[in-house]
């Protein structure tokens, strides 16, 4: 799954410590969320779209099936 955190983060200035603090998650799980490392909880992709208030579907994008 890819994702727009990483841009979404910069616009607002913060580290990945910074958006860790405000989720209540490390800043390892915002590394390896940014990086396509690991998917997030379903109650945590909800937690990041409202923190920058967006739909989820805004800010994390399924990949596209082989075809």
């Amino acid at each position: 799954m890819k994702n727009r955190l990483k841009s979404l983060r910069a616009e607002q200035g913060w580290s990945q410590a910074q958006l860790g603090e405000r989720l209540d998650v490390s800043r390892q799980t915002i590394n390896a969320i940014e990086r396509g490392k690991y998917d997030p909880s379903l109650p945590l992709a909800f937690k990041i779209a409202k923190l920058f208030d967006y739909k989820i579907e805004d800010v994390f994008i399924p990949d596209e099936p082989d075809t």
